[in-house]
């Protein structure tokens, strides 16, 4: 074998340049993508603002333009400006201590929040969704971004017939890649663009990514947006199941996609491209099913406030969903600027029936369309415990734990942990590949989440699972049958908030109500991809479901009310809800059937029907967002950062409870305060309306004045809202403001904990 022989001038290049090598990779290494906050667009030219980039970040790369260059992801310039790139954290901390920069935050993955529900909120209209006295034909100039997973364009859901050509107001793109080119895109779909450049930088690309395009691979994003503005479509069914004609709440609004989300999650790098870009496009209302894990982080290291912050002084309404985590304080998306959504029921299940062969018979949720045509030995799981796993690990039925020779044949019966990163789904695989030939599953907490099962399954509550267990331990041979799910309408009570929807109070800013609604999210059926199991439609649950309920409803109010603000649409659409079922009885909530309160639904269930003529609306304008960033601590500089112009905290309100919000919650009183909103009429010229008052247990609410009466329409009145502790109570309490006049209701929930003296503390409950 040849050898290689250097003499000691060559031995010392090679020595010096290994090093270089080293040194570079170890940097390389090193680096991983952040996000640099600028605040606010001031009349710059968009493509100086990359060149300005660039020298930012040669000055942490030793002046090597080239490097700087290479490091760059992103340059947001449009809506706001920042830039995106992959640096060391040495780096980041140096950037953060430059001139004009808010913050700088790592690139964070978020996660996806993942029909008849329409007629179920009242609007029953199949091809326009027109709500009587009002017309909504201008819905076909109100165009809807989707920050999501993309789009399956060859949908019927977004089918452009009989729609006019795209607004000319609209400045968006149709963006080529794989399976999809500028065709893809009609006069529904009318922009599509993605978005890689932050997965990329945090993701081994020997991943999954599928369709390197703004077409949808895992059908998240087509089924939301088919649920908000989907056209009309006969006979949507999944497998067989809730069959029926299906539309959105806005059936002939524009769509524009923005596809940030791949198949491990959602990119903050990516994300705030998706809002730069969609706020120069010129979308109306932006649609968000997803969100961070709980707890949520500063507004401004959180890009998903950040990027609805500047959309929100745009003009843009942001709706967004509140999270799947389901415990008290679990909401996200939690600033003001932005709607954020809890997930209900409707009247309409899915379930499948259990036959003991004692004659008793029970109901779970399933999507299994599988039916066993004969009765099976029932068991639980813990008897086909395999190998070194135990009873107990059994009988979760987890991979590899169920042993063949005693499953095989019978129907096991396997426990739930609560666990969301759980798969429900895996554990009828298990039992499956187990040989078992059906599976009841017990799980409390979301036992009405039906699950498309491999074999004859159904979910259970914990005390129908205790009625079967007693059932299998009380016979000797204990038998069953599964039979395939169906339909069952008219379930009661309806809505009711599903377990799994995240509750408040609000981690950050406990004087801010979150969530601030509920609309329908549980079984939800809509568009899908078939690049899945080669389905058109399916059936979901989640946070992620109930979002676009309320964009829909938005693009509603925007078709009618096209000058309205942002926070004008939000005052509507929570000024109207309601806090009772369809029973007129309080909306309880999942698993324990407990009287829901604010922090499970906000201002209440969605009501579409009253949303186009709420009387009053509790405005806000960007300004009124600057002084509540000063309310919970920006000072004057980091102000003028974030809006790079000269405003001031002069008016710097006493605390967030005084921003102008629809809901009104005091998380820190000790005697008595007042707190001050102010109405817009949006009615009739002279109308007047009363003040009535549910008070808090254990407080005095008063109202000053309690009468207004407006001149004209836009006509401003203030008034005072003053709490006074009258008896002593622990932990929130709950009640409502409603002004009323002879045909409306504007009603504000009421949210107050008293506290003792020196307690300052958030107060989960």
């Amino acid at each position: 074998m040849a050898s290689l022989r250097l003499n000691s001038g060559e031995s010392c290049l090679l020595f010096l340049f290994l090093s270089a090598f080293a040194a570079e990779i170890s940097t390389c290494l090193g680096s991983k993508a952040y996000v640099v906050y600028m605040g606010s667009v001031r009349n710059e030219d968009p493509e100086e603002s990359v060149g300005q980039d660039h020298q930012m970040l040669a000055s942490v790369h030793s002046g090597s333009m080239e490097e700087a260059q290479a490091s760059h992801l992103y340059s947001y310039r449009h809506g706001f400006r920042g830039f995106a790139a992959k640096i060391t954290d040495q780096q980041a901390s140096e950037i953060a201590k430059m001139p004009g920069v808010v913050s700088v935050f790592p690139n964070t993955k978020r996660k996806l929040h993942t029909t008849h529900s329409w007629d179920f909120m009242g609007l029953v209209d199949e091809e326009t969704m027109e709500i009587p006295g009002y017309s909504t034909k201008n819905q076909v100039n109100v165009i809807v971004g989707f920050i999501d997973t993309g789009i399956w364009p060859e949908s019927s859901s977004f089918s452009d017939e009989g729609m006019p050509p795209v607004p000319t107001k609209w400045k968006g793109q149709c963006q080529s890649g794989e399976a999809f080119n500028i065709s893809s895109c009609n006069r529904k779909l009318i922009g599509a663009r993605f978005y890689l450049s932050g997965y990329e930088a945090e993701e081994d690309m020997t991943s999954k990514v599928t369709f390197r395009s703004p077409r949808d691979s895992s059908g998240h994003g087509s089924h939301t947006a088919s649920t908000a503005v989907g056209r009309y479509v006969q006979n949507m069914n999944y497998k067989g199941l809730a069959a029926g004609g299906a539309r959105g709440g806005a059936p002939m609004a524009r769509v524009a996609v923005y596809k940030t989300c791949w198949d491990s999650g959602c990119y903050d790098v990516d994300l705030l491209a998706a809002f730069d870009d969609a706020i120069k496009d010129g979308v109306n209302i932006l649609s968000l099913s997803l969100g961070p894990d709980a707890p949520q982080g500063d507004y401004f290291s959180d890009a998903i406030s950040l990027g609805s912050f500047h959309a929100t002084s745009h003009g843009i309404l942001v709706v967004a969903s509140a999270g799947n985590e389901g415990n008290a304080g679990s909401a996200t998306n939690l600033a003001p600027w932005m709607i954020t959504v809890a997930a209900s029921s409707t009247d309409r299940d899915i379930l499948s029936d259990i036959m003991l062969q004692n004659g008793a018979n029970f109901t779970g949720a399933s999507l299994s369309v599988f039916e066993m045509n004969t009765s099976a030995r029932i068991i639980p799981a813990s008897e086909a415990y395999a190998g070194y796993f135990t009873p107990y690990q059994s009988s979760y039925c987890l991979e590899s734990s169920l042993s063949r020779a005693k499953a095989k044949g019978k129907i096991l019966v396997c426990q739930h942990s609560g666990s969301y990163t759980e798969s429900k789904l895996e554990k009828s695989v298990v039992v499956k590949e187990a040989g078992g030939v059906g599976m009841i599953l017990i799980d409390d907490a979301d036992k009405d989440v039906a699950i498309p099962f491999v074999i004859p399954s159904a979910i259970i509550g914990k005390r129908t699972g205790r009625k079967i267990l007693s059932y299998i331990n009380s016979t000797r041979k204990p038998m069953s049958r599964i039979l395939s799910a169906k339909t069952v309408w008219g379930t009661q009570p309806a809505p009711r908030i599903g377990a799994f929807s995240s509750k408040g109070p609000n981690y950050i800013t406990p004087e801010i109500l979150k969530p601030d609604v509920a609309a329908p999210g549980l079984n939800i059926l809509a568009a899908w991809s078939p690049a899945l199991a080669k389905m058109r439609f399916n059936i979901l649950s989640g946070t992620s479901m109930a979002c676009p309920h309320v964009a829909g409803i938005a693009t509603l109010i925007k078709a009618v009310h096209p000058t309205w603000s942002p926070s004008a649409i939000k005052s509507a659409i929570m000024t109207t809800a309601t806090m009772l079922d369809k029973k007129r009885k309080p909306i309880t909530v999942d698993p324990d059937g407990r009287r829901g309160s604010p922090f499970d639904f906000g201002s209440g269930f969605v009501k579409p029907t009253r949303v186009l003529n709420p009387g009053l609306v509790y405005d806000a304008q960007p300004d009124d967002y600057k002084a509540f960033l000063c309310s919970i601590g920006y000072d004057e500089k980091k102000l003028r950062l974030l809006t790079r112009d000269n405003s001031t905290c002069d008016a710097r309100p006493a605390s967030a409870t005084e921003l102008n919000y629809p809901s009104i919650v005091v998380p820190h009183l000790k005697d008595e305060i007042s707190v001050t909103r102010t109405v817009t009429n949006v009615g009739k010229p002279g109308s007047a309306y009363e003040a009535m008052v549910s008070h808090p247990r254990g407080i005095n609410v008063t109202v000053a004045p309690r009468r207004l009466v407006f001149e004209r329409y836009g006509q401003k009145i203030s008034f005072t809202v003053k709490f006074k502790v009258a008896a002593p109570t622990q932990g929130y309490t709950f009640g409502f403001l409603a002004w009323r006049s002879k045909k409306l209701l504007v009603t504000s929930p009421l949210v107050v904990r008293r506290v003792a003296a020196a307690s300052s503390n958030m107060g989960l409950i």
